[in-house]
């Protein structure tokens, strides 16, 4: 369900935080069997210290998907046109995740926003934009 009304967003308006609960195993093996990505970085403690990682870790495509859980919560998923990403840090098991986003202009009837994936530490995992339509 959308929270949006058109009547009252300009460039600047925030979008309600998602704040999300510690990415545990279970989401991790959850996500894999899901996606179809079973990367055994992301579910094999013993292969992510083979490769000189402490542990597991999210799938970045996980992150992703939060951010357009967030966009499409606020303005609907038939308001979404294109959603744009970059991953620039892992995720770790047990971190919790925010993600975030605010309006940064508009052409017409899109608007573009702005979207972060940060954790609890302030380690930003994950930036992009959206655009959404907005009749």
């Amino acid at each position: 369900m959308s929270t949006l009304d058109i009547t009252t967003i300009a460039v600047g308006t925030q979008l309600p935080p998602l704040k999300l609960p510690p990415i545990s195993r279970a989401t991790l093996a959850l996500f894999a069997g899901a996606s179809g990505d079973h990367n055994p970085m992301h579910i094999d403690v013993d292969v992510a210290r083979s490769a000189g990682i402490d542990d597991v870790f999210a799938h970045g495509m996980l992150s992703m998907a939060y951010l357009g859980r967030l966009v499409s919560t606020w303005a609907g998923p038939d308001r979404l046109r294109s959603l744009r990403t970059r991953f620039s840090a892992i995720t770790p098991v047990n971190a919790q995740p925010t993600c975030t986003g605010r309006v940064t202009a508009f052409d017409g009837d899109l608007a573009t926003l702005e979207l972060a994936v940060t954790l609890s530490d302030g380690t930003v995992t994950l930036t992009g934009d959206a655009t959404i339509t907005l009749n």
